[in-house]
């Protein structure tokens, strides 16, 4: 069985130890001190040593165990333990393999020395506090300063060893930080400005060392830069060379580890610990621009990408990356492209990484509950917003585009909403976010920013059952004089309730009237369509005041006679059929050409009519019908008594496809 040495002083080391063990590869993973076994992940296929091992020990533990590989993962400041090792391995016939760590760009402004004698020289002539990054090993050569035990402050591993060191040098307990890192830029800029430093003295650790955080943070405190740099370097390979080379060698193929995470709002203060981890550890980081300038550390690799397929082609093309972070705003499973990316990236290892949403953010903000709100995204996509408001007496909706909450609120407005009480989060998460209150018809002029989401609050208390009073709709006449037909409410009850529609169906009322049906099917499918069909010009208006007084957006006025009116609209799910103009079987078969699972009821008086239905029942291949005859009376008050009134009988049938 192969094994591998890795000595796993470094992150990158420990990365890589991780990942062959992951891959089956046993791994002997050798640290300097019982505090660097501790950061290696225990595996089943790991064995760790925690002695520091001098370059005979080496060659004595190349030549028993008889390793395929040796990785020299150390730091790189530490050349001679380097040299150690390369010579080992050379005694005992072992390929030596170097773990290089990455390089970082030095800030232009900073101080560059070669080593620990000329940093000590330079700072002798530099002013103020003084913060050292570079660990206790170093420190002895830092006491020559003056006012050192006044000036320096030292930052260096939680360990006794570290501890001693700053002790024996004079540093007393107030002036020692010890912590174990990762360090984020706001930590390092809180350290510094903790202490009042006026110099950072640090290595150049790289990227996985924390020298942008480091380097940034200087910045931003106010405090020089001092950049101790690399020894002289041997030749060796990057991780994502180190993986993919020994991923061949070894005969694993390196599966691709993916966190899809959710940053939040936007801010890196709002980012979860473990958002920020995952971004920390990835060899690249994958989002839109924004996303990444909100995420992605200073100098990490970054590919810009907003579309799934174009994340996916990314991940695959980059044959270097093992660990990838795609960047989400607000939360992965809140309107977000995880939905879609996800079936993408099913030959991979994938975790979601959960983050604030817009919508958290907004009612934190408002000081608020969220566990009755309904949420709707207008975001790219299309929705109705009034139709939400009907069901629901708070929405949260997301919106995009440069007019998208004035145009929200102005569609409010249109739809009889304007009382509605709007609260828009514009920003949310960065500092200069802003939450505006109002009613919708008071914001509908204002101008908002791109990036903005609003919580809506109007309790209409609508009446969810079907069957509204003959009172709530308009009647009108035709120019005869006689009454526009209207399908009265018992019978419209009951025809709704046997034509079971869905939240999303898609509806026709043929001989819509005064649109009493239509107007009910839109209400109930909230979710879906409904054209009204009406052959009788003079009646249009009638209809368009009655669609316009119950503001359902979702009902389409088409004027011309069925069949050949219908031609034209999408495949209906659910047909009610008021009136025919004598066209009744070729509209049932127009139905049953375009949908031959359509639900149809259709309603009759005359006689005529009802045979006709009749025979059509029985002429279709229908898998389900049924017919209804509803006799309703009606109490009207006479001389101090209530009589009855009987009303026509009226016949429903039903026609299931």
């Amino acid at each position: 069985m192969n094994e591998v040495c890795v000595f796993a002083g470094t992150t990158e080391g420990r990365k890589l130890t991780e990942l062959l063990c992951s891959h089956g590869v046993a791994v002997y993973g050798c640290a300097a001190t019982e505090y660097g076994g501790t950061l290696l992940k225990p595996h089943e296929n790991l064995t760790v040593s925690t002695k520091r091992l001098t370059e005979a020990q080496m060659a004595e533990l190349f030549a028993t165990r008889h390793f395929s590989y040796v990785v020299d993962a150390t730091h790189p400041y530490a050349p001679i333990v380097t040299e150690n090792i390369r010579t080992a391995c050379g005694f005992a016939g072992i390929p030596y393999l170097r773990l290089l760590r990455e390089t970082d760009t030095i800030p232009e402004d900073a101080l560059f020395v070669e080593n620990t004698a000329q940093a000590v020289k330079a700072l002798e002539a530099l002013p103020g506090n003084i913060l050292l990054t570079t660990g206790s090993k170093e420190l002895p050569a830092y006491a020559s300063l003056p006012d050192f035990p006044q000036r320096v402050y030292a930052r260096v591993l939680p360990v006794e060893s570290s501890l001693a060191v700053c002790r024996e040098c004079g540093l007393s307990p107030s002036h020692v930080l010890a912590i174990q890192g990762p360090f984020s830029l706001d930590m390092n800029t809180a350290m510094l400005k903790a202490v009042d430093a006026k110099v950072l003295v640090t290595k150049e650790s790289g990227i996985t060392g924390g020298f942008p955080e480091k380097a940034e943070a200087a910045r931003q405190a106010g405090a020089r830069l001092l950049v101790i740099g690399r020894p002289p370097q041997v030749e060796g390979m990057s991780f994502e060379a180190m993986a993919s080379y020994l991923g061949q060698q070894l005969s694993f193929p390196i599966q691709k580890e993916i966190s899809i995470v959710g940053i939040g709002p936007g801010d890196r203060e709002n980012m979860t610990v473990a958002a920020s981890k995952a971004i920390c550890e990835a060899d690249c980081v994958i989002g839109a621009r924004r996303m990444l300038e909100a995420s992605a550390l200073p100098g990490q690799k970054s590919i810009e990408a907003i579309a799934p397929e174009e994340i996916r082609k990314a991940i695959m093309d980059d044959t270097l990356s093992h660990r990838f972070a795609v960047v989400m705003s607000g939360d992965v499973g809140f309107f977000s492209g995880t939905k879609k990316l996800l079936p993408l990236l099913k030959d991979h290892t994938v975790h979601l990484i959960p983050g604030l949403s817009s919508l958290v953010t907004l009612c934190a903000q408002l000081g608020t509950n969220y566990e009755d709100v309904v949420s709707l995204s207008l975001h790219g996509r299309q929705g109705d917003i009034a139709a939400a408001l009907r069901r629901n007496p708070r929405v949260f909706v997301l919106v995009g585009g440069e007019n998208g909450m004035k145009s929200l609120c102005s569609e409010l407005v249109q739809n009889g909403m304007g009382q509605a009480h709007v609260s828009v989060g514009e920003r949310l998460g960065y500092p200069d976010q802003r939450v505006t209150t109002g009613t919708a018809a008071s914001l509908s002029e204002k101008n908002f920013d791109s990036l903005s989401a609003a919580l809506i609050e109007y309790d209409l208390r609508p009446i969810v059952t079907h069957g509204l009073p003959d009172e709530a709709f308009l009647r009108g006449t035709h120019g005869d004089g006689t009454a526009v037909p209207m399908t009265k409410r018992a019978i419209r009850a009951t025809a709704l309730s046997l034509l079971e529609l869905h939240r999303n169906s898609v509806c026709y009322d043929v001989g819509a009237g005064t649109g009493s049906v239509s107007i009910e099917m839109a209400l109930q499918a909230d979710q879906g369509q409904v054209w009204a069909v009406e052959r009788k010009e003079d009646v249009l208006p009638l209809l368009e005041e009655n669609r316009q007084a119950f503001h359902v957006s979702n009902l389409h006025i088409v004027s011309g006679a069925a069949p050949e009116a219908m031609e034209a609209l999408p495949v209906p799910t659910h047909v009610f059929i008021g009136g025919s103009g004598g066209n009744l079987r070729e509209i049932l078969e127009s139905v049953f050409r375009k949908n031959p699972k359509a639900r149809v009821v259709a309603s009759a008086i005359a006689l005529e009519t009802v045979a006709e239905l009749t025979a059509c029942q029985n002429a279709l291949p229908l898998s389900e019908s049924q017919t209804i005859c509803l006799t309703v009376a009606r109490s009207r008050k006479a001389a101090g008594y209530h009589l009855m009134t009987g009303q026509n009988p009226v016949y429903l049938f039903l026609f299931q496809g």
